[in-house]
């Protein structure tokens, strides 16, 4: 206190020492150092206004209470937070575009519509979030895992014996999600530990950066120099937005940057309105039944381990982002449950498996934007989007390089949420067995080694999660039976 009355009395010296014209401009400004003080104590020691306080504003500063507290200038919107109707609508459009490019591959893939794809994508999302009672903000998109299985059995006997996969392949994940309710979750410290967990979940974002760069055709014997020049309107307009926008700009910057890349790419003449203009205006989904076999069920079911690890590595990616442990609430097995049970929900009508999305983990993780209303709000307009016929046409429309722009910023943001895991559970490399985990496992992941397990195969991230799982295991018994060197 004694340095602030010091302060108010330098600051009037000096003003009584400069000439001042009239008395009332003397006593303005004597209130105007009065305010400025005291409104830089409120910035170092703020104090919770009462509530009939709250909103009134000070006599000598002008700001409410509530704008004399320091705040970010990008403000996050945690979870549980109800956001205005206004902000609502861009900021779901903006987790559509995101989810969009990747969930389509899928059904492009396997030869279906992709409308029925959107609107089970829809339609898990809000089972999910209904499961995990609203704590858990993840959009399910098309899972890349079931490709190749799945392109086996649709090569053999056709697309309905592979839904019969997909139901039995979320009928299962349901069951081990029963599991871990019954023995818990804490059996993840001792199988993936931090320096395990890091480096895996890194490569989720690290091992995509590949793709990133072919959609936006970087990677062709002869690039382009329009897919070139929109990948960079893209990119940029995504990066320096998210540094320098302000105010609600700064909350959609993925959403400005995909609007900016397609005026780009319609300049630069890359995109092609054709297949818009021939669609319907309204059309259903193309629904169908699943069929089952105990071949191809047995083709597909290995798949579990790789979507269980998916779903863990994304939970933890997640749980770093929105600063809460998702894995204990709502729990992993509310959300491992909710994440399958849309996959065997979306196998009984037709459509591909689902996962949760590290484009839309990466779109939270540069908006500060957590909130299961916007995801919610993405996924009621994914249904919408498969019944208008017209409007999911335009969308298909969005050339690779924008989708490849988003991506690049996207993937880079997931690889770097791993390293964040590294650095807040401050794993200590002086200790050999963390140097050894994360060294291998990285090297595991991107070595580009296969591993095949009869039709299933083993790389990538896969392969560097299930390595990390045996190296954790075998250290975790070294320990138990104090066979280590560092005891």
């Amino acid at each position: 206190m004694a340095l602030y009355v010091a302060f108010i009395c330098d600051r009037i010296v000096k003003m009584c020492r400069s000439p001042v014209p009239d008395s009332r401009l003397y006593q303005r400004r004597v209130c105007q150092v009065l305010g400025r003080t005291l409104a830089l104590s409120r910035i170092r020691r703020p104090v919770k206004a009462k509530p009939q306080d709250a909103g009134m504003r000070h006599t000598a500063t002008g700001f409410t209470y509530e704008e004399e507290i320091p705040m970010e200038n990008k403000r996050i919107i945690q979870v549980d937070e109800k956001v205005p109707v206004k902000l609502l609508v861009p900021l779901s459009i903006q987790h559509l575009l995101a989810m969009f490019g990747a969930s389509i591959l899928v059904p492009f893939v396997f030869g279906i519509n992709p409308a029925i794809v959107l609107f089970m994508n829809g339609v898990g999302t809000l089972l999910f979030i209904a499961v995990t009672r609203g704590k858990a903000p993840a959009y399910l998109g098309s899972s890349f895992a079931f490709l190749a299985p799945a392109g086996i059995v649709i090569s053999e006997m056709g697309y309905e014996y592979a839904l019969g996969g997909f139901v039995v392949v979320g009928f299962c994940g349901c069951i081990l999600a029963a599991v871990i309710y019954k023995f818990g979750s804490d059996w993840i410290n001792v199988v993936l530990p931090p320096a395990a967990m890091g480096p895996v979940v890194a490569l989720i974002g690290l091992e995509l950066a590949g793709s990133a760069a072919e959609n936006a055709g970087l990677l062709d014997e002869t690039i382009s120099m329009q897919n070139v020049i929109v990948f960079f309107v893209t990119l940029g307009v995504a990066v320096f937005g998210s540094v320098v926008f302000r105010g609600f700009l700064s909350v959609i910057p993925i959403l400005i940057a995909v609007v900016a890349g397609y005026v780009a790419a319609i300049v630069c003449g890359i995109v092609d309105f054709t297949e818009g203009a021939a669609a319907p205006v309204f059309s259903l989904p193309n629904f169908q039944l699943a069929k089952f076999d105990l071949q191809a069920i047995l083709i597909i079911l290995p798949v579990i381990l790789v979507i269980t690890s998916e779903h863990i590595g994304h939970q933890v990616v997640t749980s770093k982002i929105v600063g809460r442990d998702l894995l204990k609430d709502p729990g992993l097995h509310r959300s491992l449950f909710g994440d399958n049970f849309s996959t065997m929900i979306s196998g009984l009508v037709g459509s591909v498996p689902t996962t949760t999305y590290g484009e839309n983990i990466g779109v939270m993780a540069v908006t500060k934007v957590y909130s299961v209303r916007v995801i919610g709000g993405a996924a009621v307009l994914s249904i919408v989007c498969s019944f208008i016929g017209k409007l999911s046409a335009m969308i298909q429309t969005v050339p690779g390089p924008v989708i490849g722009g988003i991506s690049f910023l996207l993937y880079g943001m997931i690889g770097t949420s791993g390293i964040r895991i590294l650095v807040d559970s401050k794993v200590d490399y002086g200790k050999s067995r963390n140097l050894i985990l994360t060294s291998v496992i990285f090297v595991a992941g991107l070595s580009g080694i296969t591993v095949t397990l009869g039709s299933v195969q083993l790389t990538g991230m896969v392969l560097a999660c299930v390595v990390g799982m045996i190296l954790g295991l075998t250290f975790y018994l070294l320990d138990k039976f104090h066979l280590t060197n560092e005891d």
